[in-house]
């Protein structure tokens, strides 16, 4: 095992300024980092500079000396030497189409944005390398709530890029070890890994699962019901990422089973908390008070489930959501066709399918 030392990044940009781009900032800039927060609009960067603070996405937090806040683009990257990306998935590709001018070849990017793209059916790195290739690509993933990632709770996530032969010869010289080194300290630990389709499936699948978890949870179901979503779901990412060429064991770690088991445990998750609204038979656009919520897992229900529609790969949790959500199928009947599917094997070897006994046997819902 190399002991060498890794030299970190040492100027940083990082593109986004909503809740988790402000907490990432925050462990950077607290760190040592000269961090330049990149936010879309002039007069929250203007605000976060004077006061110290974000108090439209991080409130009661308060910011490191050597993080800046701007709206100018070419300021915030002018001489970063890696970039964060925490942009919304779904405006990710012309984000890459409005930094490309402003970024130096070879500068390393890491995206801390989940999800699929809508119709290509890419992983977020395969769009960022689309648009801006020559750029090492990566992505920061993990149990992690931004809030507590900000106050400095002991919090663990994976770095993952792609490993070259030169970066197994001299790991520490590697973009995943160096930025790993520039975000490690206090109580943020990172580890480091070469499978970044793995990292990355993990990222996008969680959150529909975490939306299942949340509708059972507000229709009335408790532990067991969400104790058997978090495991099945599991089971779909590990066959999606084993498809596209992943490791399944990098499903079980921090970047999948991990970040999986928080966003499916507490209504903090955005995506478990507009599962659960709906689970209460709250209408879509009434969920959050009316307030217009990127949820990411909303938007990955239809990519993610397209995309394993065209792979061969049977994803049920995922599509029964994405029916939901997206093709008005009825919650209590989704779930109750999701339940009476035929019985399965575990583990996939002994091969079987039976038909469920009891199809037409209806869930108890509101029984808890």
């Amino acid at each position: 095992m190399s002991h060498t030392p890794s030299l970190p990044y040492n100027r940083i940009a990082v593109l986004g300024a909503g809740s988790w781009g402000t907490a990432l900032a925050t462990v950077l800039a607290r760190n040592g980092r000269e961090v330049r927060l990149w936010a879309r609009r002039p007069d929250l960067a203007e605000r976060i500079n004077l006061t110290r603070q974000n108090s439209d996405y991080l409130p009661e937090v308060d910011l490191p000396n050597g993080l800046t806040a701007t709206a100018d683009l070419a300021h915030a990257l002018a001489g970063a030497e890696a970039v964060l990306m925490v942009t919304p998935s779904a405006t990710l590709r012309p984000m890459c189409q409005a930094i490309a001018s402003h970024l130096p070849a070879g500068i390393p990017i890491a995206l801390a944005c989940k999800g699929v793209e809508r119709g290509s059916g890419y992983l977020l790195s395969e769009v960022v390398s689309e648009e801006l290739p020559g750029h090492p690509v990566g992505a920061v993933s993990g149990p992690t709530f931004a809030h507590e990632t900000a106050l400095d709770h002991p919090t663990a996530a994976t770095v993952a890029f792609p490993f070259a032969y030169q970066d197994r010869l001299t790991p520490e010289s590697s973009p995943a070890v160096r930025l790993s080194m520039s975000l490690s300290g206090g109580g943020f630990r990172p580890y480091v890994s070469d499978d970044l389709v793995g990292v990355e499936v993990g990222g996008a699948v969680k959150n529909v699962i975490a939306i299942a978890c949340g509708m059972m949870s507000g229709a009335g179901f408790a532990e067991n019901t969400r104790a058997a979503f978090i495991t099945r779901g599991t089971d779909e990412m590990k066959l999606l990422a084993q498809t596209l060429g992943g490791k399944r064991e990098t499903v079980t770690g921090l970047s999948g089973a991990g970040d999986l088991t928080l966003t499916c445990s507490s209504t903090t998750s955005r995506n478990m908390s507009l599962g659960y609204q709906l689970g209460q038979g709250i209408a879509r656009p009434s969920c959050f008070e009316g307030r217009p919520v990127v949820v990411e897992g909303e938007v990955n229900a239809a990519s993610v489930t397209d995309l394993a529609r065209r792979l061969g790969v049977s994803m049920p949790i995922c599509e029964t959501v994405n029916a939901v959500l997206h093709k008005g199928a009825d919650l209590r009947e989704a779930f109750t066709a999701l339940w009476s599917r035929p019985i399965e094997a575990e583990p996939y070897a002994l091969d079987l399918s039976i038909d469920h006994p009891s199809p037409d046997l209806p869930l108890q819902f509101g029984a808890v």
